[in-house]
């Protein structure tokens, strides 16, 4: 059976939608992959989407989801937080939870530049993650 991971983050829209989409690519058949926000935007930012797309994964299905869907509902073996925000507001216990890991990365969506510098801070956040996980996942 496979376990499950969580990853958090405030608005569930950037930076837990891309360690989402890397953990399912690069262990999806080790895992089942979740990813939830303590404050949901109402979609998955579109730069989010497409600095993934570059990186060979499709994000465009997924959709921002509130963490009160997991919370008690699913044993998560793995809580991965990617934001401070979240770290501070999340519960500090899960169901079955093994393992806690703190991965704060810069958000992205509260950058403020052109838009080639907006995409490229995308690039960075998204290779960034995807870097870690790789490392975890060794």
């Amino acid at each position: 059976m496979k376990q499950n991971i969580l990853v958090l983050c405030t608005g569930n829209s950037c930076r837990s939608q891309m360690a989402e989409g890397f953990l399912r690519q690069m262990a999806g058949d080790r895992f089942d992959v979740f990813s939830a926000g303590t404050d949901p935007r109402p979609e998955v930012h579109p730069l989010a989407v497409k600095v993934m797309g570059e990186a060979g994964i499709d994000i465009s299905s997924q959709r921002p989801k509130d963490l009160k869907q997991y919370l008690g509902r699913i044993p998560v073996r793995h809580l991965i937080i990617v934001c401070s925000d979240a770290d501070e507001s999340c519960p500090r216990v899960f169901p079955g939870m093994s393992q806690r890991l703190f991965w704060p990365f810069d958000d992205p969506a509260k950058f403020v530049g052109s838009p080639e510098e907006t995409a490229a801070e995308f690039r960075r956040v998204r290779d960034q993650i995807g870097e870690r996980i790789r490392e975890w996942l060794k």
